[in-house]
């Protein structure tokens, strides 16, 4: 067999290094205070390019013979297995008992084992991160020659319908594996193992949920291995017999094993291999398994992905993953020879030594840091309404655990606990995560933290984390885990993996935002790059690209519900009727329907307000704080500026919306990061400081070492002349009081209540709770929210009211219904006409009601659910509503009974549903209508191309003073204004655009600098993605004075791509001339001896801004990207310009036939019907050839074939048309010569993030 290549690595490393160069890793991580950038670029060690496993590049196995493997197994010196498929073998690796079996079978073989497993994978499906290879790329990388295979669960959620499909998939996927070389010589030994089979335990009987499906599924892949000759390990009935068996325990959700069911498990499957009783395993060598696949794990699946494979690999990929993936496998390989050393008996002293770990490169420092202050400095430093008070409640100084905190909760007994990360954003060899759940309190009641305790110190990146069922349960990605102190001394002594398989593509976008519904189930979220595949006991969960999930800990099952393409939105919370509200969306409410069958997402929420860069909010309804802010919320925005906003919460006809009022708090040091907020429980307001001088992972290395893994503050702010309260009795209260305790107006005191009585036994709630019910005074202002109340409660801790439900579902309060509405979702199987009840909800005159009932109808599924909820269509839609009509019918559960069935007719409703959502022009008033009303009225429609910036309509013409109505829309990605200014006036507008955008207050503005207003006849505001609307209409009278009048976008930067002109004329013939006048004329035939005297000035704003216009003046554009936007017909001009600089570039401006881009040469070819094609050849083949034979259509391609041509001749003459630069002055040609070779327009840092477009020369990504 082949001896490992990283045993090669490691005589190498041991001769020629020694422990000193460990030093960097081992010393304490730096702080960063004020570091400036001071390093030179990194050169690249091309040895390290190895340690890359691509999609795109990394190599496949070679075939081979296939061999028949025998039971029992033969294990061969040097053999490399591998563990591969679901989350039977993969979640092997936690517990080690199997592979401790085969190292101590193999004692003298010196064995390597890896595991490859994925949660949710089957033989037919296999979703990974972006560019990350593939199962069978990862197989050859780890020459693997003995595979042990585990499928057929996930698969057997198809039931006996799906058999025979999995069946043929089985053969396909097996016969690949068979037949492939992945050790380079010969065939792999396979052997097959069934699934185990299911358990019973309290919440979920599995065993009567799968075991029937799983038993069908297990003849199936015994019959295929026999075909094929592959080895095959039945699980199944030797698990049932002992899942059947009163008082086992084996499972942690009746289909996932725990520690006493993986023992048994790997018994079983080394008797299978091997036919002979095993041995017991030793703990210290199963400790040393764990370790080791600890590490390989952080080598195959590493966190980040997005920026090791993915799109954002290219910047930081090589330095922040190459060398760590290389320490990586040799800290694997040291513990591989741990692991020979134990089982061949050898004496083992100390830890492993892993000295000869190569010390990792400087990273490199793309920009510079952001200022660092201390805590005193900082406070001096905030901007804080007059209205309020700021005080540390707690720093780093007094309280170092409390480093680089992320988020923050109340416990029932007023201790404030927060999670802290010094490992975030990325695990790196020698590093071991020691993350923290650390409490403060405030002992004496000052105001200020006193005391703090460490109730878990060994976790791993806690993004989020809740109380509930006397724990916590963590975000470890890939992980849900629940903590719980079951002794009594303040630490956690029990860890469970409840769920595993949630993406870690971007570290700071896995699952986050932990929060408690209303009614008891626990809400979390993903955002952007990721894919989650996680196994349950009621099948596989897939999403990918963000969206949210909501997990029943009593039942273990996981529900994915709206997602769609968003970015990183953090923050959630409940408003009074229990309404989501997040950030990505904004009223998230409406995203609630059931994800449409995957990969697919619900589309874009165009014209519904959603954005990233906040970080938590909370409604204020705590008497402590003034009374104008009641009803609205408090916001913590991490970028692009930082701050504490006060919002209002308004009502609008299809939804909810919120309106920014101004700052609590706001900051010009953008090291002040907010990433959580909350009322404590006297009703003073806390704020979580993540404070950090460098913030993002695209903006700079992961492995920065200015990143602050010390600093951490909590901010506390009280009103001025508010008094604070008294806080709530709960840890103490009885049943009775935390009930009436419901009926108090602060809804985060509320939801502490109900999480306590969670905790409490549910019979006694359950009686206590009929009770209260029966008291409540139906003359109480707040009658229908109290049993709104006690629904929820009933929910949460598993119980049922359906009378008092269907009172609520039809009594006078519309916000009641609604809520009540929401409950259908889950409550419908409670009562004899639930269709009925769908029916009612969704003819309500109240649209949040309707809505409701729509989001209510794709979670019961039913085609008869299907059919109530299409009687929403008979009533008014917009907004929110339309939105969630789309995503209700697009879901899974509704979408298979209308597709496809000529009962239906629902697609062209879904297209215009998709096509108009918030691009609808809004209902005129009375002077708007009138102005409408106009004969002569000239109505232009101008809106955004997505992704390309520019308006559709770049030219009209209006008469003088007649009057205009342009409907402007917005339908792109990013924010947009058009702006309508004086003749002449266009440069001086944008450059002073521009120069807003230096201040970061002006980061939401609409970019129309005031003082410049006497140059701007027209203005919308800025409509978009992350703004109230997607629409604004003008109306106005046109300029008396005939002439050309640009309009334009003032965002920083657009201003000289995105534009238009309005003519103004008195005649079409007058129109004609101004037109004629405009267009650029001919300066000269410029040749490279007229421009031997050529400047080319330095790139300023200015420079770069003008050599933008030049640019598109000689239509540079029609075959070159601008700003990340054009046609990407020609070569990249990032490319370009490295190539090329000076005066080469200036003569492939001018001369461009002079050197030819191969990508781009063109050829002629006479065919031997007499035919000349002309164009670019795409690619070809033994027998043809594939010919673009026009740029702006690349995708339509003629193919020729060998045979039929006569002659094939390369053309010397370039694509690029001579004589582009002749409309442009000696002046221009310098100021485009500048831009091409500049980084492009600088967009400000706090822009960056809000924005889309990429506004540097070269293609945008």
């Amino acid at each position: 067999m082949c001896l490992p290549r990283i045993s090669y690595l490691l005589i190498i490393f041991s001769f020629s290094l020694s422990p000193c160069l460990v030093q960097a890793q081992n010393q304490s991580r730096k702080d960063a205070k004020n570091v400036a950038i001071g390093k030179a670029e990194v050169l690249q060690d091309p040895d390290l390019k190895q340690y890359g496993i691509y999609a795109a590049s990394a190599p496949r196995a070679g075939t081979a013979t296939p061999v028949k493997t025998s039971l029992p197994l033969r294990l061969e010196d040097g053999d490399r297995v591998a563990f591969i498929g679901n989350m039977l073998l993969e979640r092997s690796q936690y517990f080690g008992y199997l592979e401790a079996l085969l190292q101590m079978r193999a004692s003298k073989q010196r064995i390597t084992v890896r595991h490859l497993g994925w949660p949710a994978d089957a033989v037919d499906l296999q979703p990974r991160p972006s560019n990350f290879a593939g199962l069978m790329q990862h197989l050859n990388h780890e020459r693997a020659d003995v595979i042990l295979a585990a499928f057929g669960f996930n698969e057997s959620f198809a039931g006996p319908e799906g058999a025979e499909d999995f069946a043929s998939a089985l053969r396909t996927f097996l016969n690949e594996l068979r037949s492939s070389a992945f050790n380079g010589e010969t065939a792999p030994k396979v052997v097959l193992l069934s699934p185990i089979a299911n358990e019973k335990v309290d919440g979920v009987d599995a065993a009567a949920l799968n075991n029937v499906n799983l038993g069908i599924y297990t003849e199936i892949m015994r019959s295929v291995a026999a075909d094929l000759e592959v080895g095959f390990i039945d699980v199944f009935h030797p698990t049932r017999k002992a899942m059947d068996s009163p008082g086992t325990d084996l499972t942690i959700n009746g289909a996932h094993l725990n520690d006493a069911g993986y023992r048994r498990f790997s018994r079983l499957v080394y008797r299978g291999l091997f036919q002979q009783e095993p041995p017991l395993v030793p703990e210290g060598l199963r400790k040393v398994v764990i370790d080791k696949n600890r590490q390989f794990f952080r080598r195959y699946r590493p966190l980040n992905t997005f920026y090791y494979t993915g799109g954002r690999s290219k910047t930081y990929g090589y330095l922040d993953f190459l060398p760590a993936m290389r320490n990586f496998e040799i800290m694997t390989a040291n513990r591989d020879a741990r692991i020979w050393d134990l089982v061949q008996g050898k004496e083992i002293k100390g830890p492993i030594d892993d000295s000869n770990l190569p010390v990792m490169p400087d990273t490199k420092q793309s920009r510079g840091a952001n200022r660092w202050m201390s805590a005193a400095d900082e406070l001096k430093s905030f901007e804080v309404d007059p209205r309020f008070e700021v005080s540390l409640f707690a720093g780093e100084e007094e309280f170092p655990a409390l480093a680089a905190p992320i988020q923050m909760r109340w416990d029932n007994q007023g201790r404030l606990w927060v999670s802290c990360s010094t490992t975030y954003p990325h695990v790196y060899p020698g590093n071991e995560p020691n993350d923290q759940l650390v409490i403060i309190e405030d002992t004496d009641g000052d105001g200020k933290a006193d005391k703090s305790s460490v109730f878990a110190d060994d976790l791993h990146i806690p993004l989020s984390f809740v109380f509930g069922d006397g724990g916590v349960y963590v975000s470890e990605e890939p992980h849900l885990t629940f903590l719980k102190d079951t002794d009594g001394d303040g630490k956690a002594d029990v860890r469970q993996q409840l769920l595993s398989g949630f993406g870690t593509e971007d570290s700071h976008h896995s699952l986050h935002d932990f929060v408690w519904t209303p009614d008891g189930d626990l809400l979390f979220r993903e955002s952007i790059f990721h894919h989650s595949q996680v196994e349950t006991a009621y099948g596989p969960v897939r999403q990918q690209n963000s969206g949210w999930f909501r997990f029943e800990p009593d039942t273990h099952r996981l529900t994915s519900f709206g997602t769609y393409p968003s970015t990183n939105p953090w923050g959630v919370t409940f408003d009074d009727w229990g309404q989501h509200v997040a950030s990505h969306p904004i009223f998230a409410a409406a995203f609630h329907s059931l994800d449409p069958d995957y990969p697919r997402q619900h589309p874009r929420p165009n014209g519904l307000r959603a954005y990233s860069g906040t970080c938590g909010q909370e409604f204020v309804d705590f008497g402590t704080f003034p009374d104008d802010l009641q009803g609205g919320y408090i916001k913590a925005r991490y970028k692009p500026t930082n701050r504490i906003e006060i919002h209002r919460w308004q009502e609008q006809e299809f939804g909810f919306d919120e309106d920014y009022v101004s700052d609590l708090i706001f900051s010009k040091n953008l090291s002040f990061i907010p990433v959580d907020i909350r009322f404590g429980p006297r009703g003073a307001l806390y704020v979580c400081d993540w404070y950090n001088p460098v913030k993002g992972h695209a903006q700079y290395s992961l492995r920065d070492e200015r990143r602050d893994r010390h600093s951490g503050r909590i901010w506390r702010i009280v009103a001025k002349g508010k008094s604070l309260q008294e806080p709530p009795k709960i840890a103490d209260a009885t049943i009775a009081e935390l009930l009436e305790q419901l009926k108090r107006p602060e809804g985060r005191i509320r939801a502490w209540i109900r999480r306590e009585l969670r905790e409490r036994d549910s019979n006694a709630v359950l009686k206590a709770l009929d009770l209260w019910v029966t008291k409540l005074n139906s003359a109480d202002d707040r009658f229908r929210h109290h049993q709104m109340e006690a629904i929820w409660v009933y929910r949460g801790v598993n119980g049922t009211n359906a009378k008092l439900l269907r009172e609520v579902l039809a009594c006078d309060d519309k916000y009641a219904r609604a809520a009540a509405i929401q409950q259908l979702r889950y409550w419908h199987d409670q009562f004899a006409d639930p269709y009925s009840l769908l029916e009612n909800a969704v003819n309500d005159s109240y649209a949040m009601a309707r809505m409701e009932g729509v989001i209510a109808a794709s979670h019961i599924g039913t085609k008869q659910a299907l059919d109530a909820m299409l009687q929403v269509l008979d009533h008014p839609q917009g907004g929110h509503l339309s939105y969630a009509i789309t995503c209700a019918l697009e879901s899974w559960t509704l979408k298979r009974h209308w597709e496809n069935n000529d009962e239906y007719d629902l697609r062209k409703l879904l297209r215009d549903a998709k096509q108009n959502a918030g691009l609808t022009e809004p209902t005129p008033n009375a002077t708007d209508a009138q102005f409408d009303s106009q004969k002569n009225l000239a109505t232009i429609e101008i809106s955004c191309m997505p992704e390309v910036m520019r308006f559709t309509t770049e030219q009209f013409s209006v008469r003088t003073g007649q009057p205009v109505k342009i409907v402007f829309t917005n339908p792109d990605a990013t924010d947009h204004n058009l702006v309508v200014v004086e003749q002449g006036a266009l440069e001086e507008v944008g450059m002073a655009a521009n120069a807003m955008a230096r201040d970061p207050k002006n980061a939401n503005s609409d970019f129309i600098p005031k003082d410049k207003r006497k140059l701007i006849l027209q203005a919308t505001k800025m409509i978009g993605p992350t703004r109230k609307s997607r629409v604004h209409v003008l109306r106005f009278k046109a300029p008396r004075d005939p002439g050309i009048y640009p309009y334009v976008c003032t965002f920083p930067g657009h201003w000289v791509v995105m534009k238009g002109i309005m003519v103004v004329a008195d005649s079409d013939s007058q129109a004609a001339e101004l037109l004629a006048a405009e267009k650029p004329a001919t300066v000269q035939e410029w040749k490279m001896s007229d421009l031997e005297d050529l400047v080319v000035p330095e790139a300023s704003e200015k420079v770069v801004m003008r050599g933008m216009a030049a640019f598109m003046k000689a239509n540079c554009n029609q075959c070159h990207v601008l700003a990340g936007h054009g046609v990407n017909l020609g070569p990249d001009l990032s490319k370009v310009t490295e190539r090329y600089k000076n005066r080469r570039l200036l003569k492939q401006l001018v001369e461009p036939s002079s050197e030819i881009n191969e990508k781009y040469q063109t050829f002629k070819f006479l065919m031997d019907d007499g035919r000349l094609v002309s164009g670019v050849v795409v690619s070809e083949d033994e027998k043809f050839v594939n010919v673009m034979t026009n740029l702006l259509t690349p995708e339509q391609l003629t193919r020729l074939s060998r045979k039929e041509v006569d002659q094939r001749v390369k053309s010397k003459v370039s694509a690029m048309p001579v004589g582009l630069l002749d409309v442009l002055t000696e002046q221009e040609i310098g100021e485009l010569m500048s831009f091409l070779q500049s980084s492009g327009f600088q967009m400000p840092e706090h822009l960056k993030k809000m924005h889309s477009h990429d506004h540097h020369q070269s293609s945008g990504k």
